[in-house]
């Protein structure tokens, strides 16, 4: 279907999107996977992270809620590592490569700084403590897949922008969740301040997700039609989105 790298960019201009059927040239491909890995990882760290957390909820309809926030992010990598099946990689093999579960001390901050050998966002390498603590992220991270995942529903790579679609209707439902226990665990287990300290933590660390502001790699993505906001106009919709979320929770965002 394309006869070089120069044929894929300017179908991409043109507004064309690529079908799976197509032969890619390796410059896509490469940046194809590594944001399909980039998602893979950051789902497998996050709900690892939150599984081992489940049984610490403080009732049953929590610990339902954690368990279906949970079995649905493994769904999403299992959706995506089909993807990736087809350039070569073993999803068997994949899930058993690094170990999900693992964190640094929660006292470290790694900015936007590639951490370790997996390629999960950095705001996964740190340890949650507590239930409110994870519904506090689980509320941050939520607000911010948004964006980002909007980006990728949007993106040129056809079987990508389809998966990436049906996954942000279901992290949506997250938020709701998240808020609505966050909501019900401020009323009922005297939280405010654990839940502010939180905020306070997590708040920047998801800042950093968005990563750097002059990133030279968002203009290769939007030359291949993978990305087409730079970092700060995602990380400013983010913002936007999440402050009312916390203020109706009587949560004051970082300024």
């Amino acid at each position: 279907m394309f006869r070089n790298e120069a044929d894929l960019v300017a179908h991409v201009a043109a507004g064309g999107t690529i079908p799976v059927t197509a032969d890619l040239p390796a410059g896509y491909r490469a940046e194809l996977l590594r944001l399909m890995a980039g998602f893979v990882d950051s789902e497998l760290a996050g709900a690892a992270g939150l599984a081992d957390m489940i049984n610490r909820a403080p009732g049953l309809r929590e610990r339902r809620t954690a368990a279906r926030i949970v079995s649905e992010k493994f769904g999403h990598a299992e959706t995506v590592l089909g993807l990736m099946q087809r350039f070569g990689v073993n999803p068997q093999l994949y899930v058993r490569s690094h170990c999900w579960t693992a964190r640094f001390d929660r006292h470290m901050d790694f900015g936007n700084r590639r951490i370790g050998t997996d390629k999960r966002l950095n705001v996964f390498h740190y340890p949650v403590e507590g239930w409110v603590d994870v519904l506090v992220l689980t509320l941050l991270m939520g607000c911010a897949a948004a964006p980002q995942l909007g980006e990728l529903a949007g993106c040129s790579y056809e079987p990508l922008a389809a998966a990436m679609g049906e996954v942000a209707e279901r992290e949506a439902v997250h938020v709701q969740l998240a808020g609505k226990a966050l909501e019900q665990g401020l009323a009922e287990l005297d939280c405010a301040a654990s839940a502010r300290a939180s905020v306070a933590y997590w708040y920047p660390r998801v800042v950093d997700t968005f990563g750097r502001i002059d990133s030279d790699r968002v203009d290769l993505y939007r030359r291949y039609g993978l990305r087409r906001r730079s970092n700060a106009e995602l990380l400013r919709q983010w913002d936007a989105t999440v402050r009312p979320h916390l203020e109706a929770l009587g949560l004051p965002a970082p300024v």
